[in-house]
């Protein structure tokens, strides 16, 4: 934003909420991208960041939506000019950009144009019980331009505290897939239009397992549509004229200074007003990166579940298991009361999973690779609960080991790699 925290300050901070949290609580990259989550932040990324990130989540039971990420990540802090950021986000049928301007509103107030565009970004998988209904899911093209204004409220504290406010208008075009049931009517072409603005008081890096991180931050976003309509089998759902999402988030990642174990937690918590399917919170799944705020439920299928609103508590623990700290355990478990969309849910308000698996970091931290288990314990599969998958995760980042702050923003600009592999 208007001024760059470094990582001394960033990991100072991290310290001292760890030391009043313990004193409290006791001791203790043919395919270089291939799905995009949106990199929006909620300040300009001061740091000059190449980045490429794969996740691929796959179910050992039933057979669900494509669950993967991918992106390669550019930020030019210093385009063209001096004042001058660029923030690129690649895929092969979308991209995503944003063009920041520092100080132009002010000494501590930023503005930028955003422009994105391409295939699948708006489509919608139907999950109910357990069950993929392909029939009822479709695909979704879309493209859309933005403005943002950055403002910092605490020039010279040690925690940044930033303050977003961002119009959008976005078009969306429906089609059916080569599974959807010919009596399932598309939603129609709409073009909507939506305002969020919210609070963040530090922010995460968008690696995986930061060693240092903070946030405490609430948003309201809202959605307006100039077409609203319903569709579905004889009309039985709708896409309403407007809705309304409020979320607050707390996260704290620590890595102790000997040892280097790590320890990270997440709290997010959020309600709709007028909740349909294309605005509700989608849950489930394990890939960190995959948003902006994950709501990661390990060994369920990626967006197994709609809410209407949810808790949902997710944590993860690194141990080094070498000498020189290359390989480490990771152990992953979330949790999450979730209030379903009516005909999105399954019996039972209360949904909790976990994993295990090995993490590798190369000497430099500019590689990183995982490959882990996770287990739901009360998915439905087949009428029974319990439910396996398998995650990989890889990261390779492209400039000089860093550790400073960075917000990921919002989420599931992934889909272009159905049409890459025929789905």
């Amino acid at each position: 934003m208007s001024r760059k925290y470094d990582a001394k300050t960033l990991a100072a901070a991290a310290q001292l909420l760890y030391e009043i949290f313990m004193r409290r609580l006791g001791k203790g990259w043919c395919w270089l991208v291939l799905l995009l989550p949106l990199a929006a932040a909620a300040q300009i990324d001061p740091v000059k960041r190449d980045l490429i990130q794969f996740g691929y989540n796959q179910p050992l039971e039933g057979q669900s939506p494509l669950a993967a990420y991918a992106f390669y990540y550019h930020n030019d802090p210093e385009f063209l000019r001096t004042n001058q950021t660029l923030r690129l986000a690649l895929a092969p049928v979308y991209l995503d950009s944003e063009l920041g301007f520092n100080h132009a509103l002010g000494a501590n107030t930023d503005f930028a144009v955003g422009l994105a565009g391409g295939g699948f970004a708006d489509s919608y998988n139907e999950v109910d019980a357990g069950n993929f209904i392909k029939a009822e899911s479709f695909n979704g093209d879309g493209g859309e331009i933005s403005t943002s204004i950055y403002h910092l409220i605490n020039p010279g504290d040690l925690i940044p505290l930033n303050f977003l406010l961002r119009g959008t208008a976005h078009y969306s075009a429906y089609e059916r897939n080569d599974t959807t049931a010919k009596n399932f009517q598309v939603p129609n072409n709409d073009t909507s239009y939506s305002v969020r603005t919210g609070l963040r008081w530090g922010g995460i890096e968008p690696t995986l397992f930061p060693a240092l991180a903070m946030e405490v931050s609430i948003w309201y976003e809202g959605y307006f549509r100039a077409n609203p309509c319903t569709y579905g089998f004889d009309h039985d759902r709708a896409v309403e004229p407007s809705a309304h999402q409020f979320w607050s988030a707390a996260a704290l990642s620590y890595t102790l200074p000997d040892s280097q174990q790590n320890f990270f937690a997440q709290l997010v918590g959020g309600t709709t007003v007028n909740a349909d399917r294309l605005s509700a919170y989608r849950i489930g799944g394990f890939l960190p990166l995959v948003a902006e705020y994950p709501l990661t439920l390990p060994g369920y299928y990626f967006h197994e579940f709609s809410a209407r609103q949810c808790v949902l508590l997710d944590t993860s623990y690194l141990l080094p298991i070498a000498p020189n700290q290359r390989w480490n355990l990771n152990f992953n478990a979330a949790t999450a009361v979730i209030d379903y969309l009516p005909g999105t849910g399954q019996a039972g308000s209360s949904d909790s999973g976990a994993g295990a698996g090995i993490l590798y970091r190369a000497p430099s931290d500019q590689f990183r690779w995982m490959v882990s288990y996770e287990y739901g314990f009360n998915a439905i599969r087949d009428g029974e609960r319990g439910a396996s998958s398998i995650t990989f995760l890889l990261q390779i980042d492209l400039e000089k080991p860093h550790g400073r702050r960075f917000n990921p923003s919002q989420p599931d600009r992934w889909r272009g790699w159905n049409w890459l592999v025929g789905r």
